[in-house]
């Protein structure tokens, strides 16, 4: 008994010493995304670092994307806090309800430019798909405009394009003549999207290859085997790095982001939500480029001096860069995405 009293009485003296809630779990989020040199990259720029502000710790996963996290969210079996997606997809996502509306009275957007976030997906880098060309064929005089990529005897050669629609009917309407403002307008009609199909139905003969990724549009120029094709502009930087012959000019390039979204149910919805306000500061966004060649969508990242300026001229975010681009519009790739993906697919087995 006395030794029963006595284990009381350390018990007590030990509940008066730590407040009720002092010992805490620590908080964590498990972010899926999609493996390989890119999820390095936001691990090194943004998880780690935002981590070690946060005091959230990070388990990290990687999947298919958004098809996924629809199969996920409707069996009710979601466990992914936040998951990386690109706009479109977040667009078609949100139009399914698959996403949870992210508070910006938390997460600070005051300073990213217009159309890097919505109402359930938040910017995280920038890229650009380009018009790049082999500089062993035209040099540094390559093709500067859509016009000039759809211009066979100006420069004559093999042609690459997209086999998937998204980022395949812009670069039509504006070689046809329709200026970058009206793009999505036009888009927007049945008729302006047989219009894109006809104008890549023009330059049919002359595209070679209809690539399906990003490694193999970069492969592509590293082997010579094409001379000029749409793409990103980061996988053009790492092929030249690697030594590929290939140049590229943001004129007239889509501008485009990836983004961080909340899959509906997600269990620590909390504590992702003051996680991507972190990630979205521009102290963390000037981390991007270290990393990989994306600009960041928090624009007060460039007025930190923490990208160097030579680096920052290469970034398709950067102001200079942006001003001579097309928007992506995401409201047209959630609305007309799938019937247009339909009539591209006929387009290109007919």
């Amino acid at each position: 008994m006395k030794n029963l009293a006595f284990a009381h009485r350390v018990m007590a003296a030990v509940a008066l010493a730590v407040p009720a809630g002092a010992v805490k779990a620590q908080e964590s989020v498990t972010i899926a995304s999609w493996g390989g040199a890119y999820q390095e990259a936001q691990r090194n720029a943004l998880f780690t670092p935002g981590s070690a502000a946060t005091g959230i710790s990070v388990v990290e996963e990687t999947f298919g994307g958004m098809s996924d996290v629809r199969l996920r969210v409707l069996a009710g079996a979601i466990a992914w806090d936040i998951v990386s997606s690109g706009s479109g997809s977040a667009a078609r996502a949100a139009e399914e309800g698959l996403l949870e509306a992210l508070d910006y009275s938390v997460i600070d957007v005051s300073d990213f430019a217009p159309g890097f976030y919505t109402d359930t997906c938040v910017g995280s880098d920038v890229f650009s798909t380009v018009l790049a060309w082999n500089t062993a064929t035209y040099g540094d005089n390559g093709p500067q405009s859509w016009a000039d990529f759809w211009d066979v005897e100006r420069f004559p050669g093999t042609r690459a394009y997209r086999a998937r629609v998204a980022g395949a009917l812009e670069p039509a309407l504006m070689a046809d003549g329709v200026p970058p403002s009206e793009v999505y307008a036009v888009l927007s009609t049945p008729e302006g999207i047989e219009r894109a199909l006809n104008k890549i139905r023009e330059l049919r003969p002359h595209i070679s290859v209809w690539w399906e990724s990003g490694a193999q549009h970069a492969q592509l120029m590293k082997d010579g085997e094409v001379d000029m094709t749409t793409g990103w502009n980061g996988r053009f930087d790492a092929a030249r790095e690697d030594g590929a012959q290939v140049a590229y000019t943001f004129n007239q390039g889509l501008l485009d982001y990836d983004c961080f979204a909340i899959p509906r149910g997600a269990p620590n919805k909390d504590a992702a939500m003051r996680f991507l306000a972190e990630i979205s500061k521009p102290e963390l966004q000037a981390n991007i480029p270290t990393y990989i060649s994306y600009g960041p969508t928090n624009l007060a990242a460039f007025d930190l001096e923490l990208i160097p300026d030579e680096l920052a001229r290469t970034l398709p975010s950067y102001p200079d860069n942006a001003s001579v681009q097309l928007p992506v519009n995401i409201e047209w790739y959630g609305k007309f995405e799938q019937e247009a993906a339909a009539l591209y697919q006929d387009m290109m087995t007919e």
